[in-house]
């Protein structure tokens, strides 16, 4: 029952990040994206360094700058690129082709054995989500595929590395999250200055939109993530990625009068089961590590138990 509330409270990051494209679109200025997320990183990560009453030590510094500017500084960037030179159906799959991404890292780098049943969950789940955002007029572009490649790979990345590293002793998710966000959107700011210019001017919904992009779609929903990331493995978490595009559809057509074809419903439900399926099969794969470390520590006590006797009867 604890893992499953784990993976739900986690799902909830990419619920939340599925609401982007309609609150940026309803609510933002146009046009910009960079500062768009300058406004989502940094007044988050400021925030909540303030309430964890927390700074880096030692070689968190560059840890978390290095963390911050993969999960974030670099993401988001790359993201908006992938967006604004992609059709967003070619932008979404490219995103949930993410997990594969993570599969491959967390077995490189955290020892997380590649299962068959994940790496077809992430294949299906992608698959899935293809037909629901994909259409007949979508256009390929060079620079874009690459900015949404990379983008995955750095997201991919900083979850791998975030699993990797841990936190410090006595130091919770709130405080990593902070660090991260701040480090990421002080990455963003030189960029967004040089390619948008100075700041533009924000009316009501525009403070409204970024109010909410910062507290609910930033703050809260990458502490989830991360918090996420400390209890599962990598994979598990990355694996309920796609979550993201179907909640946009799903978004689209409850507030934009979007429609849905019976092939993007079957996309959603295909999509949808490969992520519960990845999951099931991820908690497998944990329950089985359990019971292994469970066997090794009982045979290690054993061993200690049988030569304590032996020095007894000696």
């Amino acid at each position: 029952m604890k893992r499953i509330a784990t993976v739900a409270l986690t799902a909830l990051a990419p619920i939340s990040w599925g609401s982007t494209y309609f609150v940026a679109s309803e609510l933002l200025p146009p046009d910009r994206p960079l500062f768009t997320g300058v406004m989502r990183a940094l007044p988050a990560g400021l925030l909540l360094t303030a309430l964890a009453r927390t700074l880096p030590k030692g070689e968190w510094w560059w840890k978390s700058a290095v963390l911050g500017t993969l999960n974030i500084g670099a993401f988001f960037p790359l993201l908006f690129l992938s967006a604004y030179r992609l059709p967003g159906g070619v932008a979404a799959v490219l995103g949930a082709a993410g997990p594969l991404f993570v599969v491959g890292l967390a077995a490189l780098l955290l020892g997380e054995r590649a299962r068959a049943r994940t790496v077809l969950a992430a294949v299906v789940a992608a698959f899935g989500v293809s037909m629901v955002v994909l259409t007949a007029e979508a256009k390929l572009d060079l620079i874009g595929i690459i900015a949404g490649v990379v983008s995955s790979v750095s997201m991919g990345a900083g979850t791998v590395m975030t699993k990797r590293w841990g936190r410090p002793d006595g130091v919770g998710p709130l405080a990593m999250t902070g660090w991260q966000l701040t480090a990421g959107g002080l990455v963003i700011i030189p960029v967004a200055l040089l390619v948008e210019g100075a700041p533009p001017a924000l009316d009501g919904n525009a403070l409204l939109g970024y109010g909410y992009m910062m507290l609910i779609n930033t703050g809260i929903a990458y502490w989830l993530w991360f918090r996420g990331i400390g209890q599962l493995s990598a994979t598990s978490v990355t694996l309920l990625g796609p979550l993201s595009p179907l909640t946009a559809a799903v978004i689209g057509w409850a507030a934009l009068g979007q429609a849905l074809t019976p092939v993007q419903l079957a996309g959603m439900a295909i999509a949808f089961g490969a992520t519960v399926a990845g999951q099931l099969s991820a908690a497998k794969t944990a329950h089985a590590a359990e019971e292994s470390f469970s066997s090794a520590e009982q045979i290690h006590r054993n061993i200690s138990m049988d030569l304590t006797d032996g020095q007894v009867r000696r």
